[in-house]
């Protein structure tokens, strides 16, 4: 019985809740967002037309509080909750919470979910289904011995994997019988911490696989259809950095064989809405790895490719009608890729970074180009959701053209105030390699000198950008202060470093990462030029409010972005980025007094395990202790040979972001 959707509730944040609004919003639909404490100025709160309060920032107190979700949705009339993905999105309760308040799931039934939950009993249903699966072990027995006797019949390398979840949380690939324990415990850790189940599965670890998943979408009436697939090969630590549709060298003939195969397991489970199969392939073969029963975050690249609403979609079904199109009248059109831009330090081996986005300018409005965010320049990253910052997706008539618009997109896109990983993610998409299709899952491992390589020194474009941006800054504040007075036309009153009898320049101090520099700016009658590395070159520019700088550096002309705050100075110009520390000589309170043998916490999280003693010899590269933080397990080694002095924390205990966990000592000789 079809049941019209007047009100709907969205149970998510962030770019996700924005994207289910503005669909919402086209089908006339009225909609209600919930949000965290720290949520109440998001972008996704300012454009509902109700928001309501859940409670504080920790997920466990906002957005994974289902029955606060429904209570919301019955104090505001709303028919439906959407999850989006994520939090409550494939919690089996939760799916029949709503059910039993009389409010539409939007999402496929509890049965599904439970299904296809459990990442062992999935893989029993598809056995029975013929869907074809990797050879390993998914039973219930999660007996130590039983696990390890289990992984050497299958063969190393094998991969460990958390039963109830995805996304690389509790995933390992053990190399070697004598690893299998020690990535076994940690499996297991960082299974219970995100999914609250410690259950894993063994499986063979493919050597070279591509990672390709398909759309299906189902009905209440029993019609299933496939909406062609995804490549999502190039993965770090087992999540998706880049997602495209078509899969590249995909045959008429494999994919229907996957299509098929991906409704057959939708169907075995009784599936309704959208879903999306897994598989993992290398050479002829595919085979089966799991579920996800939401929507996924690169569905962008399906919809470019098939020119449908997949939340449109999601919500007419929920509705109870039958799917907008059969499976011969979907077409493939074009190719779209994807990328997700996080706050996290590519340098520092991706750590998740939190605070405030100082500056953000998405690369909106370009041809070809969609962006997905639920940020806004001013809003913050914080410590208790993913630190996606938006997602970047290209689109075009041929797999160059769409490589094309996207590398220009990233280049186009600004972010001040945290590290990215936008220049690693450019140099993905610039890379021969990838232009040539040549993708695995190693692919990020195989090419990391060329994606993560050590960080230049600023080249002279990119100095003399930031010497002119501070030398403009400087004029346009003095011309402000001077504006009122008398005469602001006096010497005093000017910027060019005018000096009674001698020549006029101006000394201009930075800092590129650890390397003090000067720079020093010579003015002869209107004209500016600047000691660079290779020389003195001449500059002119003209600095806007927003930042746009337009430059002339020696014989090249250039239009770049310069953006400062306090003493840190960002220039973006070419599609590259460099930061610089502004350094005033008559200030010494930026200057470090050293750190000897303390190792901090890289971020804020929890204390998982303490892997020595204090009095304990150690050697550089030694595991000392793990740190969980975004439930990902984070290592902190040993930079040298010496001896652990003093332990601050213990298993369990939460640390801030710098906290001193160690002090070690180094080894005398």
């Amino acid at each position: 019985m079809n049941r019209r959707i007047a009100t709907l509730l969205i149970a998510n944040r962030g770019e996700i809740a924005c994207r289910v609004i503005r669909t919402a919003r086209q089908l006339g639909i009225r909609t209600v967002a919930v949000y965290s404490d720290a949520d109440a100025k998001a972008a996704h709160v300012a454009m509902a037309d109700v928001a309501v309060r859940l409670g504080p920032a920790p997920a466990r107190e906002s957005y994974l509080k289902g029955d606060a979700i429904i209570q919301a949705a019955k104090d505001t009339g709303a028919d439906a909750i959407h999850p989006g993905y994520g939090f409550l999105s494939e919690n089996a309760d939760f799916a029949d919470a709503c059910a039993k308040a009389g409010i539409i799931f939007v999402g496929p039934p509890a049965s599904a979910i439970r299904a296809m939950g459990s990442k062992s009993a999935a893989k029993s249903l598809m056995e029975k289904a013929t869907v074809p699966l990797v050879p390993g072990y998914h039973g219930e027995d999660q007996d130590a011995a039983l696990l390890q006797k289990e992984a050497d019949r299958i063969g190393y390398p094998v991969l460990i994997k958390a039963s109830a979840g995805g996304g690389g949380k509790g995933m390992k690939v053990v190399q070697s019988a004598a690893d299998f324990p020690e990535q076994l415990a940690s499996a297991q850790r960082e299974a219970q911490a995100s999914f609250g189940d410690a259950k894993v599965l063994v499986e063979k670890y493919l050597t070279r696989p591509r990672h390709i998943e398909v759309q299906v979408f189902a009905d209440t009436q029993g019609e299933c259809v496939y909406l062609f697939e995804r490549d999502c090969s190039i993965q770090r630590r087992h999540q998706k950095v880049v997602e495209e549709a078509p899969a590249p060298g995909m045959t008429l003939e494999r994919r229907a064989a996957m299509g098929k195969a991906a409704c057959d397991a939708a169907r075995a489970v009784g599936y309704v809405g959208a879903g999306t199969v897994e598989f993992i392939a290398e050479g002829d073969g595919f085979y089966f790895m799991e579920m996800n029963t939401r929507l996924q975050v690169e569905h962008p690249v399906t919809e470019a490719i098939t020119g449908q609403d997949l939340v449109e979609w999601q919500i007419r079904v929920a509705e109870g009608a039958s799917l907008p199109l059969t499976q011969e009248q979907l077409t493939l059109t074009g190719h779209a890729i994807e990328v997700r831009l996080y706050a996290e330090d590519p340098q520092k081996e991706f750590l998740p970074q939190t605070g405030r986005l100082a500056h953000l300018r998405l690369p909106e409005g370009l041809p070809g180009v969609r962006v997905d965010s639920g940020v806004r320049t001013g809003d913050s990253v914080s410590i208790h959701y993913d630190p996606m910052i938006a997602k970047v997706i290209a689109e075009g008539a041929t797999r160059d053209e769409a490589i094309r618009r996207l590398s220009a997109a990233l280049g186009a896109t600004e972010v001040v105030g945290l590290n990215t990983n936008r220049t690693f993610l450019k140099a993905i998409i610039d890379h021969p390699a990838f232009a040539d299709a040549d993708l695995d899952t190693g692919f990020i491992e195989r090419y990391r000198a060329d994606l993560l390589p050590a960080p230049q020194a600023a080249d002279d474009l990119m100095l003399g950008l930031a010497a002119l941006a501070l030398l403009e800054q400087a004029r346009a504040e003095a011309s402000d202060h001077f504006a009122g007075t008398s005469d602001p036309h006096s010497p005093w009153a000017q910027t060019t470093g005018w000096r009674l009898n001698r020549d006029a320049f101006n000394d201009l101090h930075l800092m590129d990462g650890e390397h003090p520099l000067t720079v020093r700016a010579h003015f002869v009658g209107g004209d500016m030029s600047l000691d660079l590395p290779r020389g003195r070159t001449p500059v002119f520019g003209t600095l806007q409010a927003d930042g746009r700088l337009a430059a002339q550096i020696g014989d090249r002309s250039v239009t770049a972005h310069a953006f400062r705050e306090g003493a840190s100075l960002t220039v973006q110009a070419d599609g590259r980025q460099h930061r610089f520390t502004v350094i005033d000589p008559r200030d010494n309170s930026g200057v470090e007094t050293g750190g000897g043998g303390k190792l901090t916490a890289p971020m804020p999280g929890k204390v998982v395990a303490v892997k020595v003693e204090a009095g304990q010899s150690v050697k550089k590269g030694q595991p000392l202790m793990v740190v969980e933080a975004m439930k990902m397990e984070h290592t902190i080694a040993a930079p040298r040979d010496g001896v652990v002095q003093t332990i601050r924390f213990s298993a369990g205990d939460l640390v801030d972001d710098g906290a001193e966990l160690l002090t070690l000592e180094a080894l005398e000789g």
